[in-house]
């Protein structure tokens, strides 16, 4: 009975020594009839898999790939190759084979596969920052997915712990413009934390094994179904991070902001070849439930295009603006910072500001004013309107300067829509 492919790459990848069968770099031919063979046994779609494995087979003989000797040639043109077929489609040169060497004249010499776990584990599980913005808006920035099985695996931790961050938040961002990708079980778990527990929305997978769901084991136990989500991709975005991208706009749970992302809808995992190159090999192909089709190859296309630099700005004020179920106080926050974030450069004369204010000094900085208040250190202040200044780092604060009946600034006064406490400072004499 033959070893199915998947078990097959997973021996070979943890045992480099089997992916390797000669130290002698192997003939091109070699090399595409081994990936051909890989293709064929292990693509979703046997009868594409033979189309594909056949093309590359007849190129080889006919000598198309033979000049390309060095690994570091035949890599990238097999890539290019294999892409129009299915996006997930790539082809890695050899690891290194022999004893790596004791100095190092090259950045890239010395180099060893460190195991996916570990690097997980650095990596916080893939999240990379979460936060709450100002006007009291949920950030998740997420560079991977991480794979877990139980409540107990560390990646379930950690996105646990990220969403009871943002729990009380008026909205949430999720930042998807530099993920590539990772698991779908951390898809899964994700949009059930925003979807009621009986919504079908989740991806179902086509395989040569039969047919699965990206629906979570354990869905989240609190979800948010009614709290307004953006969610940030661009080009970079990629597999399993457009996946959760294009489930909750299919469900109308989330705003999509930011670029066309790049359109690699099937999963898979490497195979390694007897003579050492790793493909990437898509095992499965989704369909969603509410769309019908995929992402494959045309990407998930944003529901406010904007370039990818500018997204979170431009998610961040539409969060802002959403704000029809909490209470004035917050309102007023939310308009604060929004204003903020819509001011623009003005030319400023500060010598009217400058001096002291009740135990605190203004001063004059390269863009604005700068407050200093005794021994903290100082807020950066911008001009907003005349005589209205916000705190750069904290735009739901303000500094409004007090004029006489002359013209001549008399006192400042500190004004914070979070707490609504307002402190006025004569200037001294």
């Amino acid at each position: 009975m033959k070893t199915p492919a998947l078990l097959v790459a997973l021996l070979l990848a943890t045992s480099p020594a089997l992916a390797r069968q000669s130290e002698a770099p192997a003939a091109p031919r070699v090399v595409v009839g081994e990936i051909a063979a890989a293709i064929r046994d292990a693509y979703f779609d046997p009868a594409k898999a033979e189309v594909i494995a056949a093309a590359l087979e007849a190129e080889a003989a006919q000598g198309r790939y033979d000049s390309l000797t060095d690994p570091r040639d035949l890599e990238p043109a097999l890539t290019a190759r294999l892409e129009p077929y299915d996006q997930h489609f790539s082809v890695s040169k050899p690891a290194p084979s022999g004893p790596v060497p004791a100095r190092s004249t090259t950045a890239s010499s010395g180099l060893v596969p460190v195991p996916f776990s570990m690097v997980a584990a650095r990596q916080g599980q893939g999240f990379r920052s979460v936060q709450i913005l100002p006007g009291n808006v949920g950030l998740i920035e997420m560079r991977f997915f991480g794979d877990f099985e139980g409540a107990d695996d560390p990646a379930r931790k950690q996105v646990d712990a990220a969403l009871q961050l943002v729990s009380n938040t008026d909205a949430v961002i999720i930042d998807l413009r530099n993920n590539g990708g990772g698991s779908p079980a951390m898809v899964g778990y994700l949009v059930s934390a925003f979807v009621g527990p009986d919504t079908d929305v989740y991806n179902r997978f086509h395989s040569r094994e039969g047919e699965s769901r990206e629906a979570p084991a354990q869905p989240h136990a609190a979800p948010r179904v009614d709290v307004p989500v953006y969610v940030l991709i661009s080009g970079r975005t990629g597999s399993a991070a457009e996946a959760f991208a294009y489930t909750m706009q299919a469900a109308k749970r989330a705003v999509i902001v930011g670029e066309t992302s790049g359109g690699a809808a099937n999963p898979g995992g490497p195979v390694f070849t007897p003579s050492g190159y790793r493909i990437f090999i898509s095992t499965g192909s989704p369909t969603n439930p509410l769309t019908g089709g995929n992402w494959e190859k045309v990407g998930v296309r944003p529901d406010v295009p904007v370039p990818a630099e500018g997204a979170l700005e431009t998610a961040w004020k539409a969060a802002l603006a959403d704000k029809t179920t909490v209470t004035p106080a917050a309102m007023i926050e939310a308009t604060w910072v929004r204003e903020a974030l819509d001011a623009k450069p003005a030319a400023l004369d500060p010598a009217p500001y400058l001096g002291a204010y009740g135990g605190s000094v203004v001063q004059a900085s390269a863009d604005g004013l700068t407050w200093k208040n005794e021994r903290r250190p100082a807020w950066r202040l911008r001009l907003l309107s005349p005589d209205l200044f916000f705190d750069v780092d904290e735009p739901y604060r303000r500094i409004r300067f007090v004029r006489d009946e002359t013209g001549r600034v008399t006192a400042l006064e500190v004004l914070d829509s979070q707490t609504g406490v307002t402190r006025l400072l004569r200037r001294s004499a």
